[in-house]
């Protein structure tokens, strides 16, 4: 399927984080036929427990949760998903977001993270009347971000993907776009020195590493400054730390965030919430989409944060965190393989610190799928992941660990492959 998949589709699927060739090329079961709590079966039946992205971050729940599914079939799906009417639950989910982040004052919806941050950069050039926007970490393909590499070839190589080419990208845009790295608020400020004014500072308030004591004050303070509009994406790390944004963990409070992913468990939603008079500006700017209008992804997002908010799930996803970190470096240490493991409890990831990493990671990643795990370096915590789920988790890491010191001492990890070592980056396919 797959390989009729790169005949037909460029690039084989629609998101690059789920090409069979970021995993093992020519082994990773990229389709499934169904998926339940934390288990995707594919296409041939085989059943795995995900231990790895969760749809990409999307499903923190699991996989077709009983209450979030039943209120959508309930509420949208029988009642009917779109009509020439809006949905009243767009509202209801404005009073619930803004409760959640009394800062804010208005919400605008959309139905994907990259599109909606395309919203928010829109929205900040019009309320400000500029264009030079300042930024660090990834925030999806849209002109308005891509246009960094146009500048230079691979600015964007700190950010996350390596590799993205700019081409379709128009070259007026060259200079709009200007990155600066996390913990790094003297990059920022020398941005403002030489440009003035900004429209924005787009920036995750946490991602892969902690801020430094004080980083996000400091931009806070950069920004009213540079009379720019502080946005916060929180489109991967929304609602995994905290019932909200991870920016209320901080007390660091933008003027805009962006949510989208797991506020909806699976289910297409996303959300633009910000200062009132920020927000006004949408109505002097075409902002418009149809599917932006229907039902299923409000009612998801309702019934997702009511569970959150009734199971305490940020509790357990941060206790599963801890016990997968743990599992990683009590394995490494034992069988003295060295790592590095990264990143907030409940979205973790790991790199194999040595000159043949990635084909040790390729290893990895197979002989976990002969042991029924959908597994990489990267761990999305989940509320549907078990104690049994870990402990079978923990039992087959430490054989694997095993097996590649093994490989490595007697020359042959090589052998243990199946096709080509895993990519890294943006690469065509077809």
């Amino acid at each position: 399927m797959w390989r009729k998949a790169k005949k037909l589709i460029p690039g084989g699927s629609q998101l690059l984080s789920k090409r069979a060739e970021m995993f093992v090329p020519e082994v990773w079961p990229a389709y499934y036929s169904r998926a339940k709590g934390a288990n995707v079966w594919d296409l041939d039946g085989k059943k795995y427990t995900d231990m790895s992205l969760m749809g990409v971050g999307a499903c923190m729940l699991g996989y077709a949760e009983a209450d979030v599914d039943g209120a959508v079939i309930a509420d949208a799906i029988k009642k009917g998903s779109m009509s020439t009417l809006n949905v009243p639950q767009e509202v209801e989910l404005a009073e619930v977001l803004l409760k959640i982040h009394p800062w804010a004052g208005m919400v605008r919806y959309a139905r994907t993270g990259g599109e909606s941050m395309a919203i928010a950069a829109r929205i900040a050039r019009a309320h400000t009347g500029r264009e030079i926007i300042a930024f660090c970490g990834y925030h999806g393909w849209a002109d308005w971000y891509l246009a960094t590499n146009l500048k230079t070839k691979d600015a964007l190589a700190a950010h996350l993907l390596k590799g993205l080419e700019p081409k379709g990208v128009p070259k007026c845009l060259r200079g709009s776009i200007i990155p600066f790295r996390y913990n790094h608020p003297e990059e920022l400020e020398a941005i403002i020195k030489k440009h003035g004014k900004l429209a924005a500072i787009i920036m995750e308030p946490l991602h892969g590493e902690e801020p430094k004591k004080g980083f996000l004050k400091q931009v806070r303070k950069l920004a009213d400054k540079a009379g720019a509009v502080l946005v916060f994406d929180e489109i991967t790390m929304g609602f995994r730390l905290t019932l909200g944004g991870a920016h209320l963990k901080y007390g660091v409070m933008p003027d805009m965030a962006i949510f989208a992913k797991g506020m909806s468990n699976g289910y297409p939603m996303a959300a633009i919430i910000g200062r009132k008079k920020i927000m006004q500006a949408a109505q002097g700017t075409f902002i418009s989409s149809t599917y932006w209008t229907e039902a299923i992804g409000p009612v998801a997002a309702l019934a997702t944060i009511k569970k959150m908010r009734e199971k305490k799930v940020q509790a357990k996803l941060a206790t599963l965190g801890r016990t997968v970190r743990a599992i990683w470096m009590t394995a490494a240490k034992k069988h003295g393989l060295p790592i590095v493991a990264s990143g907030p409890d409940p979205l973790l990831f790991f790199s194999f610190a040595q000159p043949d990493g990635q084909t040790v990671k390729t290893v990895f990643v197979t002989e976990m799928l002969k042991r029924g795990f959908l597994a990489s370096n990267l761990y999305y915590a989940s509320y549907a992941h078990t104690d049994a789920d870990l402990k079978r988790y923990g039992c087959a890491l430490n054989e694997v660990f095993a097996l590649i010191v093994k490989a490595q001492k007697e020359g042959r990890l090589q052998k243990l492959l199946k096709g080509p070592v895993a990519h890294t980056g943006f690469s065509r396919l077809n």
